[in-house]
């Protein structure tokens, strides 16, 4: 929205002679903007000083209510960028109206949804923007062999069989669970049959499936802090109730109060912790064994990326260390081939097997089979195993490009995350720093980065930002990061300056 169209709704719905205080006024009125959608997750609002001249206000009135906004979470201000409208807010569809003459008043979330619906939507974090510098979690696509998977695709489509156009049941098509069982074995030690592996659309499809069949409404999941927010968000949306366990040098770090109170799952990430990028010790992984051997409780290990280790052969999964079928294994194809392929699997102890085969069937009626055996054709004529191979050494290349740009402009004593694996790493930031500002900022630039104090549930979260850089073209990270430090900065410069007052 341009400032003027704003100035000019304000203008047009002001009452100069109600009761209401001015400042309220401008506070509702931006306020029901926001919750509209007319003005949108990351929108510039105008400087405070043009718009109070326009408005013939003061400009301490709208000081105040940007003030009462930001107190609210509607907007984030960002030290020498500006006001930004918040990203919790979600966007919504381009079909919603835009505000008409008189702005109606909108329902209280409480009346169309129900509370878990309305934390759902208020504490959303899934980004608008899935590609280009510097989107997190998102591998190069265009590297994919295009050719090689629509070859085998024709061949499929050329005589279907009809069984592989109708409903899927069970745990998915026999032929690819055959192969990934294989690849898992020799990728990452983990130790499976065919029949212990359920196929499912994703990590969240995984998440959600256990979290319904082995937990109960009001169960506790213990989470690492900080931690992936999709995890937290289908934990808590099946009702289970979620503890942060705050992650240190060796991973996940329970306290003895934590451990005298047992939880149903511990939702882990060992091989690369989700955002910090350490690895679990062996002594913690053992630990957490033998806990969840005693207390009889569900380790769940969400390896997301560990196919991208630079430094050496990937690490031995958690799973593979389990000699008492405590451990439920995810993975996930959207980081090795594509996100839109919506895939992902579950390494399942034996016992649990057939059981989550009949409720991903009942829950989900799920398809897309004729996909998954391209992808087990895929597999096995070697074509996934040489991707993996051939699109590390561009992410390695890549994260080396990212560090050497934080360096040059920040120096070589910056501190950030561990160089190993994956596809982001984190640039931390002085205590204070406002990395939400300076992601909505970044928005402006058309640049998408994350902030790494959102990804706490509990106490003082981290200042940082995370970036992706797997799908980024060499030459163009050193360009988008310049471009970014001019957000960057300010927000340093604005930390300096009050510690130099305390």
């Amino acid at each position: 929205m341009r400032d003027t169209v704003l100035s000019d709704i304000l203008l047009r719905e002001i009452d100069r002679e109600s009761s209401v205080p001015l400042v309220r006024q401008v506070y509702e009125i931006i306020r029901q903007l926001i919750l509209s959608g007319t003005l949108r997750a990351g929108t510039r609002l105008p400087a405070s000083r043009g718009l109070a001249r326009e408005l013939g206000l003061s400009r301490n009135t709208v000081i105040f209510a940007f003030e009462h906004l930001q107190s609210e979470g509607y907007v984030v201000s960002a030290t020498g960028s500006g006001t930004f409208v918040s990203d919790t807010v979600p966007d919504l569809p381009a079909s919603v109206a835009p505000v008409t003459e008189a702005l109606q008043p909108l329902d209280p979330p409480h009346l169309t949804l129900s509370r878990r619906g309305t934390e759902v939507v208020r504490n959303a974090q899934a980004s608008s923007t899935q590609w280009g510098a510097f989107v997190a979690g998102v591998p190069d696509v265009s590297l994919f062999p295009h050719d090689i998977w629509v070859r085998l695709l024709k061949r499929r489509w050329k005589q279907p069989d009809p069984n592989l156009l109708t409903y899927a049941h069970g745990a998915g098509y026999y032929p690819l669970r055959r192969a990934l069982s294989e690849h898992l074995r020799i990728a990452r030690a983990v130790r499976s049959t065919p029949d212990q592996i359920i196929i499912t659309n994703g990590i969240h499809q995984s998440i959600s499936l256990l979290a319904n069949l082995l937990a109960d409404s009001g169960q506790v999941a213990w989470i690492e802090n900080p931690a992936y927010w999709g995890a937290r968000t289908v934990l808590k949306a099946a009702g289970l109730s979620t503890v942060a366990i705050d992650v240190d040098a060796e991973g996940m770090a329970p306290s003895e109060c934590h451990l005298r109170t047992p939880p149903q799952l511990i939702f882990v990430t060992p091989s690369h912790q989700y955002p910090l990028g350490t690895v679990m010790s062996l002594a913690r992984r053992r630990m957490l064994l033998e806990y969840a051997r005693v207390q009889r409780n569900w380790i769940v290990e969400d390896d997301y990326d560990s196919e991208f280790r630079f430094d050496g052969r990937p690490l031995a999964s958690l799973q593979g260390l389990d000699t008492h079928d405590r451990v439920i294994y995810l993975g996930t194809f959207s980081k090795t081939l594509f996100p839109g392929l919506r895939m992902g699997y579950m390494v399942l102890p034996k016992s649990l097997s057939a059981h989550f085969a009949i409720g991903l069937s009942d829950m989900y009626r799920e398809g897309r089979l004729i996909d998954q055996a391209v992808l087990a054709d895929f597999m096995e004529e070697g074509h996934y195993a040489a991707h993996i191979r051939r699109v590390r050494v561009h992410y390695a290349r890549r994260q080396t490009l990212l560090r050497d740009a934080i360096h040059e402009t920040f120096g070589t004593d910056w501190p950030i995350s561990t160089r190993e694996a994956g596809l982001h790493l984190v640039m931390h930031l002085p205590d204070g720093t406002d990395d939400v500002g300076i992601v909505l900022a970044a928005r402006s630039l058309n640049i998408s980065v994350r902030p790494l104090s959102r990804y706490y549930a509990s106490g003082p979260g981290r200042s940082g930002l995370l970036f992706g850089y797997a799908s980024v073209p060499d030459d163009q990270i050193r360009t988008q990061f310049k471009r970014l430090v001019q957000v960057i900065v300010p927000a340093l410069e604005h930390v300096a300056r009050s510690d130099s007052f305390r």
